[in-house]
């Protein structure tokens, strides 16, 4: 058999390609034994699915082709299908500003296993190589070989490996010529330097309200001290544009800002109280991808058509999601991205034969 087309990645930017091909011959082949692993653990098992507040600003990569698939299918787009399938959401401002979650993640797995009745799923598979000749991919996987006429890859990034998060999407494109962007965990914890080693006596203390200035960008929310150095949502954000080299610091940003007396106390010790307002640090690292919620970098979406998702390298071969270089903040817009990039890619695909 020889399907019209292959997805790899059963997460949330494939699911949505084939939930949208119910009239042709689709397969999805992922590594796990059940679909959307990745959405089953998000935002705490609710799925924090998309932002109110959608902007392509808040995504690492190339604004203006991240604005052009926005044009296709945005935040309201994604609620609107998602009231039609009977999927509910809550606007929960809690963590960051404007994030809508889901009653549970368990509702979108369920929204997709009914709109891909027709799909058949190859699960529990590690795809190892894809080969193309005469108009057809051939993609050869741990125990059987599976034929495409067009493949797409929404393979995903490297972080949670305890998934079965490969780099298998970016062999992939490298194999057909693309430039992948290095790729390095994001929305991740940062460890430090000897100079915020008092950062670690704090472990287990947050701060209510931070603002971080990391290169022409300001990134606000709450700040937790752990074990390894510093996590909480401000500094997830601030790692995706955070390369390396300092960062600055704003403890008291509003005038309602509160410190803790603990935090003060460990603070003082060899700081200065004017530095409580732009406290320069150079983070050592970060926790890796064990613990980061994304990947950024990835295949070079220069490489891409924006109104097709299909590479301009090689006829057939598409890619969406997170394995693409757009990487957005904490807060839904990682989802949205998949999503959007899905409906564009699934959209072209379903104007031709």
């Amino acid at each position: 058999m020889i399907y019209d087309v292959a997805i790899i990645g059963a997460g949330a930017s494939g699911l949505m390609v084939a939930s949208q091909l119910q009239d042709k011959n689709v397969c999805v082949i992922d590594r796990n034994s059940k679909i959307g692993a990745k959405i089953k653990v998000s935002g705490g098992a609710k799925c924090n699915i998309t932002n109110k507040y959608l902007s392509a600003k808040k995504y690492l990569g190339n604004e203006e082709f991240i604005k052009e698939v926005f044009k296709t299918f945005d935040n309201n787009d994604l609620l609107k299908f998602l009231n039609k399938n009977g999927v509910k959401q809550i606007l929960n401002e809690k963590i960051v500003k404007g994030t809508y979650f889901c009653k549970s993640s368990d509702d979108v797995i369920s929204m997709f296993k009914k709109l891909t009745t027709n799909v058949k799923f190859y699960l529990d598979i590690a795809v190892e190589d894809v080969e193309y000749e005469d108009n057809i991919f051939t993609i050869q996987t741990n125990n059987k070989q599976i034929k495409t006429k067009k493949l797409i890859v929404a393979s995903g990034g490297l972080s949670y490996p305890s998934l079965g998060a490969t780099d298998i999407g970016f062999k992939i494109a490298k194999n057909f010529g693309h430039n992948i962007i290095t790729p390095n965990p994001a929305l991740v914890g940062f460890t430090v330097q000897k100079d915020q080693f008092w950062f670690k006596e704090l472990s287990g203390l947050s701060l209510d309200e931070v603002h971080i200035k990391v290169g022409d960008k300001v990134c606000k929310g709450s700040l937790l001290f752990t074990h390894k150095g510093c996590s909480g949502p401000v500094i997830l954000s601030t790692s995706l544009y955070w390369q390396k080299g300092q960062i600055s610091i704003d403890f008291l940003p509003t005038k309602k800002s509160y410190l803790p007396k603990r935090f003060k106390s460990a603070f003082l010790v060899n700081h200065n109280e004017k530095e409580l307002r732009e406290y320069k640090m150079s983070p050592a690292g970060n926790f890796g991808y064990t613990k980061a919620e994304v990947t950024k970098g990835g295949v070079c979406i220069d490489e891409i058509n924006v109104y097709s998702m299909e590479s301009k390298l090689q006829p057939n071969l598409y890619f969406a999601g997170e394995v693409l270089d757009v990487t957005g903040e904490l807060g839904g817009y990682n989802f949205q991205w998949a999503f959007s990039s899905a409906i564009v890619l699934s959209k072209k695909l379903k104007e031709v034969s």
